[in-house]
């Protein structure tokens, strides 16, 4: 029964290969307008880049195979305790590790750009009076291109790691997989990568990038080996399902955002808010204590190694935006009133415009340099981050020493109880080219720590100048939207809060100075106009409101932060999507939304699905399973078997159709059988009344339906189908109705299972009986996971062609199923909340008819299946 189902596949996947190349080549130009349309092909060129087919999806669901049934035996409450405490371990060690990564980018940058920052200043102190400031220029060129250098040289080694991850880690908790996204290798390029980028002066960020390798820890440490390091193995059969893996990673991430910001609920919001469909209280616990251990392993090193005083908690994240408070004696003083939440609306529909802007110019270049710049050799991506790192170091040095104002150094200044954050913002005060008592308020901005700059912007007393604020805006707005995006692993968050800072700061200024507002609190409008700006850009809610009350440590903020985001998060929604989403888009990943449009449901089903599907029989022979794994690309395969008149003739001939034919009918469930199964056990009743009516019933039943009812049933409904003998490939004259046969449905094999079972050669030959196939252990079965062996490394030599395997112990029997009229909104949220990978479409009788994969429910899929259902009503 296989062969043919192979050259079938075969013959239908080239088909298909070929018509993809012929529409992508020739055919678009011959044709009209209407067909045009209908293909979804209209689109101008801005809107090319369509989802690809080459993204694999992660397996949620559980495959209830009877290896899997044998490991469910065996378990019991003990076990089930001790597999649990195993997760929660494991969830600490996550939080751990990720707050050391976090912990080695921190203490790392600040080594280096300590270094750095020491000699640029003594030198410039020098050449002011000498006149050699070019020197100092060539200095600070010859630090920033050689950090940045080897960041570059870390994403060589590793390209995933480019960027802030963010969009990636977005991807695989929705279920698409990327390639290398949660390796080893890629944390250490990544993190290495981060601090030679944050060091090198461009204008990134270090917390996207923990944001990446917190989910990276997270996929890792519960899996005991590595496939970057292959000396990295230890024997740790859990966990070794990518459903497990998702929950694992959704822990990393929010250990992230919660090492990054100090935020340990944001983090646990943002896991929830960004990624998963899938979610369960058990999880949220887990969750939020592993981004608690994140946060306060972070905040213990840090602490200690900053101040000396281990034990106590005076860092939270890598990120602090320090204390907000009024002077002592200034009773006017509010963090904020009624009257400046008016001002905050105003701010975050500004910030939503700002944000679509940003977007859509990076949009634009992310284009360019897919066309441009990825296609070339790979040191041209090198070039591009050098052009950067040096444009932005001529801009960050002479906009300092020729645009920034002299201002006069407040007197609080000399004040010696202060607070610890205020003692950090005024030591990093540069008086750059001015004479004694002023400092240059631009290059107290530009010759800083991104982070100290925000403290700066946040709360500093002495003002900072309207001009200087708006000229380093603009410059820091283009430079950052050119920066993200070049290959050196780089994070937004940073960049967006300094850029939005300085606008809200600019805006407290105007208000103060023109309209006379004396009482406002600058560094309040500072917040929101940072806050108003990063949602304008990244349109992140919930998450993106509680990790900046919990940065700021002041819960009055909660308002004036949420309403602000709002507002900017509808703004920007209005012209384009959010950064990261973009940049999912530009990739084609097929990301699934929370929902589909409502006019969606006019399609069903039968509309979406795949009807032309590449499928095995039960018990099929290798040399057909082989041909198939080889000329086709699916990763699962409907498991089927034939429907017809004539099934008596051909249990005679031959072992292999005679066990296919045997196997549905001991799988096909009829009432009359379970009826009949069921008084049997009822028998042990000890009530007799009960027992003779069972005894009744199955007599008229059984007598009724006779031996032979589904024989009758198959008879009526299908006219006998060609004689198609096993060993005999279907040929090309066959009609539609021979192509398209009926087939019973039960149950889906994946491509990796059927790869296992050929490399541990499970077979059976004709002149055995089934029974005697050699059995897989669950472990047997996910030994290889991740990365199971490919067909196209196997030595066919081992294996006899003509053996046939038992296919039935490892399928999954019950897939989700849906009708061919279920309308597309309940296929999608059954899609979607369960975490599926292949959806089949079974009709009334049984018969599949079609699959359902991701791709079928990508956005430009139904689209363009919308259209076509426009056309033809």
């Amino acid at each position: 029964g296989g062969v043919a189902v192979g050259h079938v596949g075969a013959a239908m996947a080239s088909g298909r290969l070929r018509c993809c190349c012929c529409s992508c080549c020739g055919e678009r130009e011959g044709r009209s307008p209407e067909e045009l349309t209908i293909l979804g092909e209209t689109h101008e060129e801005e809107d090319e880049i369509l989802p690809r087919k080459d993204y694999e999806s992660l397996d949620y669901d559980k495959c209830i195979n009877e290896p899997y049934l044998e490991v469910l035996e065996t378990l019991d409450n003990k076990r089930v305790k001790r597999y649990e405490l195993v997760k929660w371990i494991l969830v600490f060690c996550i939080g751990v590790c990720t707050g050391l990564v976090g912990l080695f980018i921190d203490y790392f940058v600040h080594l280096f750009s300590d270094l750095k920052y020491q000699i640029i200043e003594k030198s410039v102190e020098d050449c002011s009076e000498r006149g050699c400031l070019a020197l100092s220029l060539l200095e600070l060129l010859a630090f920033n291109m050689g950090f940045i250098f080897l960041a570059s040289l870390f994403v060589l080694i590793e390209p995933v790691a480019a960027g802030s991850g963010i969009p990636e880690i977005k991807c695989y908790l929705n279920g698409v997989k990327i390639p290398g996204i949660v390796r080893l290798r890629t944390l250490i390029c990544k993190a290495v990568g981060v601090l030679f980028c944050v060091a090198g002066g461009l204008f990134v960020g270090k917390e996207g990038p923990m944001i990446h390798s917190g989910a990276v820890v997270g996929a890792g440490l519960p899996q005991f080996q590595s496939i970057s390091f292959r000396k990295i193995q230890f024997n740790f059969p859990y966990f070794r399902s990518d459903r497990d893996k998702r929950d694992f990673v959704s822990a990393g991430a929010a250990a992230g955002v919660a090492a990054a910001f100090g935020a340990p609920i944001g983090g646990t919001l943002f896991s929830l808010e960004e990624g998963s469909s899938f979610w369960n209280q058990a999880l949220t616990w887990k969750v939020l204590f592993c981004s608690m251990s994140a946060t306060f392993t972070l905040n213990l090193f840090r602490s200690g190694i900053r101040y000396g005083s281990w034990g106590s908690f005076q860092l939270p994240g890598l990120l602090n935006f320090g204390e907000f408070k009024c002077a002592d004696g200034d009773k006017k003083c509010h963090l904020w009133t009624a009257v400046d939440l008016a001002f905050f609306v105003i701010m975050g529909v500004i910030g939503g415009l700002l944000g679509a802007l940003f977007n859509c110019l990076n949009r634009r270049l992310a284009k360019y340099r897919m066309r441009n710049v990825h296609p070339k050799a790979k040191f041209v991506r090198v070039l591009e981050s050098l052009l950067v790192a040096m444009v932005t170091t001529l801009v960050v040095f002479i906009a300092s020493m020729t645009l920034g104002e002299c201002r006069d150094i407040p007197s609080q200044m000399h004040n010696t109880t202060l607070q610890l954050s205020e003692r950090n913002v005024n030591s990093s005060i540069k008086t750059f080219f001015c004479p004694n008592q002023t400092y240059n308020d631009m290059a107290t901005l530009f010759f800083n720590l991104q982070e100290t700059a925000i403290l700066q912007l946040f709360h500093q007393d002495g003002t900072f100048s309207p001009v200087t604020l708006s000229i380093f805006f603009v410059l820091y707005f283009f430079l950052a939207c050119w920066t993200y995006g070049v290959s050196v692993p780089s994070g937004l968050f940073v960049p967006s809060l300094l850029c939005g800072a300085a606008y809200g700061r600019l805006v407290a200024n105007v208000l103060k100075t023109f309209i006379g507002m004396t009482h406002i609190y600058s560094g309040t409008f500072a917040l929101v106009g940072a806050a108003a700006f990063l949602g304008g850009v990244v349109r992140m809610t919930i998450s993106l409101t509680v990790i900046l009350i919990e940065s700021t440590n002041e819960i009055t903020y909660g308002l004036p932060i949420m309403v602000t985001l709002m507002v900017a998060k509808w703004t920007g929604d209005f012209f384009n999507k959010g950064i990261y989403d973009l940049h999912v888009e530009l990739r084609g990943v097929p990301l699934l939304e929370w929902e589909t449009e409502a006019e969606m449901d006019k399609l069903t089903a039968s509309d979406i699905m795949e009807p032309n599907l590449t499928y095995v029989y039960p018990h099929t022979r290798i040399q057909s399973l082989v041909s198939i794994l080889r000329t086709t690309a699916h990763h699962a395969y409907p498991v089927v078997t034939e429907n017809r008149g004539n099934e008596k003739e051909f249990m005679k001939g031959n072992i292999l159709i005679s066990n296919n034919i045997k196997f549905k009918k001991s799988s096909i469930l009829t009432r009359a059988g379970e009826q009949h199964k069921r008084s049997q056990s009822m028998k042990s009743y000890p009530s007799s009344e009960l027992r003779n009516m069972c005894d009744e019933l199955v007599t008229t039943e059984v007598a009724e339906n006779g031996e032979d009812m589904l024989q009758q049933m198959l008879e009526r409904r299908h006219a006998p189908y060609p004689n198609l003998y096993p060993d005999q490939s279907p040929s090309e004259e066959w009609t539609m109705e021979e192509r398209f046969r009926p087939l019973t449905f039960h149950g889906l094999i994946l491509r990796s299972q059927l790869v296992t079972l050929l490399v541990r050669g499970v077979c059976y030959s004709e002149t055995q009986s089934s029974s005697i196939q050699p059995r897989l252990s669950y472990s047997d079965m996910t030994e290889d996971y991740p990365r199971y062996p490919d067909v196209h490394d196997l030595d066919l030599t081992l294996l006899h062609p003509r053996m046939i395997v038992d296919i039935t112990p490892y399928m999954n029997p019950c897939p989700y199923t849906v009708s061919p009229n279920t309308h597309v909104s309940q296929v999608f949220n059954l899609f979607r909340t369960m975490g599926l990978r292949h959806l089949t479409v079974v009709n009334a009788v049984g018969e599949i008819v079609g699959i359902i994969t991701r791709h079928n429910l990508s956005h430009d899929f139904l689209l363009m299946k919308l259209r076509q259902h426009k056309m033809t009503m």
